[in-house]
């Protein structure tokens, strides 16, 4: 089950609460996204994240469920914040169980892919030189069409 929450993570502890009593597992790919201290040229002092609560938990909650469908995954789970967040803060956990390496992999890069296009998140970046809303990224829909065509 998915997660929308203003307070930090502890990966460690996530990591051994999805492996928890679990045999099964052959294989366990996580990736942790970091706020950056730099957007372009600028200095990025902070990262303001908001997001439509309900929705946003819907959203990547089917993006999970997507994710263990298509790639066959034994567990699938996404932590991601928001608020205001600094540079070097995780903003994001996915991780991704499958009985081999290719699918958990798999797994886990198709959710992140996802994520940066289907999740409900308005991103704020406070930098040296004004403050701006994110724009979406056509790299990022490339990353995602990849895994619409299967």
């Amino acid at each position: 089950m998915a997660r929308v929450q203003a307070e930090m993570f502890d990966v460690g502890a996530e990591f051994a609460a999805f492996t928890h009593g679990r045999s099964d597992l052959g294989g366990v790919v996580s990736f942790v996204g970091l706020t950056r201290d730099f957007s372009g040229d600028a200095t990025v002092h902070k990262l303001e994240l908001e997001h439509y609560p309900g929705m946003t938990e819907r959203q990547l909650n089917d993006i999970e469920r997507q994710a263990v469908t298509q790639f066959t995954l034994q567990a699938a789970k996404i932590i991601h914040r928001y608020g205001i967040l600094l540079p070097s803060e995780a903003i994001v956990l996915v991780m991704a169980a499958a009985p081999h390496r290719a699918a958990a992999f798999e797994g886990c890069w198709f959710m992140i892919d996802w994520l940066k296009t289907k999740a409900p998140f308005w991103k704020r970046e406070h930098r040296s030189d004004g403050s701006f809303w994110l724009e979406a990224k056509a790299s990022d829909d490339l990353a995602a069409a990849r895994w619409a065509r299967g």
